[in-house]
């Protein structure tokens, strides 16, 4: 910029302003510049798919975890409240039996709860076996894809035209 362009604020001389588009394609394009062009935006529009994912799922998390703080403070709270429901159960019991023998009563069965508590989630998570139709649909997928592998169709499995057997769903949730 010179002196006189600062000044005044305007240049002396303007440069050249194309009137027409310097990327766009020529106006016979060949097989390899429609791929190339087409690759270009496919990608650009998978990014911006992508961009657009994750964003609203961070708004999501957001609001999730702000919620989620509500609802660990409603279970603090409840832990807390539990201490005066044995309390009074204790002193309930006290009316017909002797002080110690209540919150004796009251201590055991605070015992064979987390007893029963504890075998029912032993025997849920004895009973996860992780994610087995993804395992499956991934050792599918890569033998398909590996060469040199035999491939099975459709008609080579359990019969032809045949739907092969639901596993049962042995998660327990």
């Amino acid at each position: 910029m010179s002196i006189r362009d600062r000044k005044t604020g305007v240049p002396g001389s303007a440069t050249s302003i194309p009137l027409v588009d310097p990327h766009a394609m020529p106006p016979d394009p060949s097989i390899g510049d429609l791929v190339k062009d087409a690759t270009a935006q496919v990608s650009t529009l998978l990014r911006a798919e992508v961009e657009l994912a994750r964003s609203e799922i961070t708004r999501d998390v957001k609001k999730g975890l702000t919620g989620s703080v509500y609802f660990i403070l409603a279970l603090v709270v409840l832990v807390y409240s539990t201490f005066f429901m044995f309390f009074f159960l204790a002193e309930l019991l006290d009316i017909w039996l002797y002080r110690w023998a209540a919150f004796l009563i009251v201590f055991v069965l605070m015992l064979v709860v987390t007893a029963v508590f504890g075998l029912i989630g032993y025997l849920k998570v004895r009973r996860i076996r992780g994610p087995q139709q993804t395992i499956e649909s991934v050792k599918e997928t890569t033998a398909a894809l590996t060469p040199g592998h035999p491939r099975t169709t459709a008609a080579s499995g359990s019969g032809a035209g045949e739907p092969a057997p639901a596993t049962p769903d042995t998660s327990g949730w």
